[in-house]
């Protein structure tokens, strides 16, 4: 379905396309940020929060954490101070990125197991399909903000896959 390589490329497009779009962000008051667009999450902050929490589950289950929700609490509000969340999320995208670095293709046989929620139900998916996940669910997210960051007149990079530096 999907090799190592394809999960380093992504990992690289997912770093390339968060600092587009902290970039378009940081010319935007916290006013705004905060500002409810009609979004999904409402607004560009909650939706980058939502990305930051989902990208640091997906990812924990992907390295073998089955309860990765006994650590991590989704929040659309935390980070709440602007800078905290950049820094969070830079350092969030290198994680990723050396996950992907540390990947060969075998790694990406089997099932990831997890306990979502309460912990009473386990859910088992194939590896493959959770990476792919961990990253069109970036995509997703990141098309939300970048549409609401255009709305504000902010000016995000482009977003073709192609256009990676």
């Amino acid at each position: 379905m999907i090799s190592a390589e394809y999960c380093r490329l992504m990992s690289r497009y997912n770093t390339w396309q968060n600092a587009s779009l902290v970039t378009a962000a940081d010319g935007l008051t916290e006013t705004a940020r905060h500002q409810d667009r009609g979004a999904f999450f409402q607004s560009i902050a909650a939706t980058l929060n939502h990305l930051y929490w989902a990208d640091a589950l997906i990812l924990q289950r992907l390295k073998g954490n089955e309860r990765p929700e006994e650590s991590i609490k989704h929040s659309l509000t935390h980070p709440s101070d602007w800078n905290d969340f950049k820094t969070l999320r830079s350092k969030h995208d290198e994680e990723i990125e050396d996950w992907a670095a540390r990947l060969i293709d075998t790694d990406l046989d089997g099932v990831v197991v997890w306990y979502p929620g309460d912990g009473s139900t386990r859910v088992e998916k194939p590896k493959t399909l959770c990476a792919v996940e961990l990253f069109n669910h970036q995509t997703h997210h990141r098309g939300q903000v970048h549409a609401m960051l255009t709305a504000a007149d902010a000016e995000p990079e482009p977003t073709n896959l192609s256009m990676l530096p």
